[in-house]
């Protein structure tokens, strides 16, 4: 039997739910059901088998919690009530909004069982004969085999996400586990898409279920704002930082495609002043747990996780997901952004997408039916408008709060001592309270070189007759410059061919050096490398620093001209490259031990 959208909604108070559990749903402020939950709590109270595909987000848990708990007796002390998940997450979560509906039903019991926490813990937990199981395939499927875990009065199975178990491979487990369960079970089964995998499962285990199918449009997408950046020359981790300097969040999510990447990302974060943590499935199950239990009490502002760790997250102060990788497929980006704008709340979510991953963003915009609107990066002016807002309610809310009378009597003598305008004081005391994140932040658009050398730089122009730089077989000499005095030549590895402009260059190391644009020296883009002029005397640390800085989807791997990849101390000249035939390998001319210096110009 299908059934289609209700014209009228009714109220919880209307479906029929036993006492307790209507006390707990409206003490949690809900009153109107979801479209899944309305279609869904009938039926499964009167026993009925359920056939349910709606998308994450939509209220699926309460849908068949709610009625599946109404029809558990708390004095009978076996499993009655199992629920299979994907995900260890999925599991806690659910058991945890399972505990909270449940709350008023006196001797009942709610357990977690899942992969990566202790099978001790989990026997002595069993012992206590909780009523609702909730738990991943793998784990209850260990139990069933050792006798710890009897399902033989077992009164309905949930089978959710049903959809990701085949993606991830636990059909067989999930087959196995009903082949278990008693024939006059009830069972209901969830899932986002129904492939022909999942509906035979439905054909062979259901008896004549209710089939309920909930379109997404209205239920999923109306509370996200959706926006997209087209990913240009600029590094996406720099792009990144832009957003979360501007952008008003509580809580974040960011995905990215491997495991490796969520670590590397995070850390990238940490060392840019953000509290994140990764979220992968090669971390521990009590790091994860942590890191999410650390997101829920606001100790934790960002997590950077792939898709299937995430499955099933719901933390209330989620404001925001950004897509760092566009996911493979339609249906994991409706999951990725069901993480925020949940329960009626406003959500952000924003999508990174490279010029040849436009087909995916076509076929999202398909999916979800709506426009993803394109999104300019912060510039450099928004960020510094948004640090000194910053700055300013600091300070409102210091001299509000604080004791200052020791600090004024310290200022005050500095004042009389020296005949100080007190304006010129706090200006100072300004500069350097901010030294670490300057209110003024360097102009990444700020470009060196004449405009021929920038336009070549970004559209890799043939070079016009003037200049020097007249073929790629001579871009290695075109390097060949002397510094200016008090500078010295620098090399790094990206140049036109990976698509980096001279403001890519002066923007990354001005911000990880600290150096002031204006003291950064001439710059001349290669096809394989570029060059740089920087102030002598670079601390060793410093240059090991830049070394790793990332441009262009490459590493700088800065060295100092003349010396390879030698330290940033040794400077003896270049000598130059022999004439006759070129070398195969370009970089090796950088690398040569030198006696002199080329006295032609720049190429810029």
């Amino acid at each position: 039997m299908s059934t289609e959208e209700q014209q009228s909604t009714p109220l919880f108070s209307e479906l029929g739910l036993s006492a307790p559990i209507l006390k707990a749903v409206q003490e949690a402020g809900y009153e109107t059901p979801s479209p899944i939950q309305a279609q869904s709590i009938a039926p499964l109270l009167e026993g009925r088998d359920l056939l349910g595909q709606a998308q994450t987000g939509t209220g699926k848990t309460a849908a068949f919690s709610l009625p599946l708990l109404s029809r558990i007796d708390v004095k009978s002390k076996m499993p009655q009530m199992l629920v299979l998940a994907p995900t260890r997450e999925l599991a806690i979560q659910v058991a945890e909004a399972i505990q909270s509906y449940a709350r008023h039903m006196k001797g009942l019991h709610v357990l977690p069982i899942y992969g990566g926490q202790s099978m001790g813990i989990q026997l002595r937990q069993l012992q206590r004969n909780p009523q609702v199981i909730v738990g991943t395939p793998g784990r209850i499927l260990d139990h069933i085999r050792r006798s710890t875990l009897k399902l033989g009065e077992l009164k309905s199975l949930v089978l959710d996400e049903a959809d990701e178990m085949l993606r991830m491979g636990f059909i067989d487990d999930v087959e196995t586990i009903l082949k278990e369960t008693p024939d006059s079970r009830q069972v209901a089964l969830f899932s986002a898409t129904m492939p022909s995998a999942i509906h035979r499962v439905a054909t062979r285990y259901l008896k004549d279920p209710v089939e309920i199918r909930i379109k997404s449009k209205t239920t999923t997408m109306e509370t996200i704002n959706q926006r997209y950046w087209q990913v240009t020359g600029m590094h996406k981790l720099d792009a990144l930082t832009r957003i979360l300097e501007v952008e008003e969040f509580d809580a974040m999510i960011i995905f990215v495609r491997t495991k490796n990447s969520t670590a590397e990302l995070a850390e990238k974060l940490e060392a840019r002043g953000y509290s994140s943590s990764p979220l992968n499935g090669d971390m521990n199950q009590a790091a994860r747990e942590k890191a999410i239990e650390r997101m829920k009490k606001g100790k934790l502002d960002i997590l950077v996780a792939t898709d299937v760790a995430a499955r099933g997250l719901d933390i209330a102060r989620m404001s925001h997901v950004v897509n760092y990788d566009i996911p493979y497929d339609t249906e994991s980006y409706v999951h990725r952004i069901g993480r925020t704008g949940r329960a009626g709340r406003k959500g952000e979510a924003i999508l990174f997408v490279s010029p040849r991953e436009k087909r995916m963003l076509f076929a999202i915009e398909k999916a979800t039916r709506q426009t993803i609107a394109k999104m300019q990066l912060p510039s450099t002016e928004d960020i510094a408008d948004r640090r000194v807002m910053q700055f300013n309610q600091q300070l409102s809310e210091t001299m509000e709060a604080q004791d200052l009378s020791f600090f004024e009597k310290v200022i005050s003598d500095y004042q009389q001592e020296h005949n100080a305008d007190p304006l010129e004081v706090a200006a100072a005391l300004t500069y350097l309270v901010q030294k670490t994140r300057p209110l003024k932040p360097v102009k990444h658009v700020q470009e060196r070189p004449a405009r021929a050398e920038r336009e070549r730089g970004s559209r890799n122009e043939r070079p016009e007759r003037g200049d020097r730089e007249r073929s790629p077989r001579r871009s290695n000499r075109s390097s060949e410059h002397k510094a200016e005095q008090g500078m010295q030549t620098y090399r790094v590895e990206v140049g036109r061919t990976h698509g980096v402009e001279v403001k890519n260059l002066v923007g990354a190391i001005a911000n990880e050096a600290g150096i002031d644009s204006k003291d950064i020296g001439r710059i001349s883009l290669q096809d394989s490398h570029s060059t740089i002029d920087l102030p002598e005397g670079m601390p060793k640390d410093l240059f090991q620093q830049l070394r790793k800085v990332w441009v262009c989807n490459k590493q700088l791997e800065l060295s100092l001209m003349g010396a390879g990849e030698a330290s940033s101390d040794d400077s003896s000249p270049r000598k130059p490259r022999r004439s006759g035939k070129p070398r195969s390998r370009p970089r090796d001319a950088s690398r040569r031990p030198s006696t002199r210096r080329s006295n032609k110009p720049s190429s810029d």
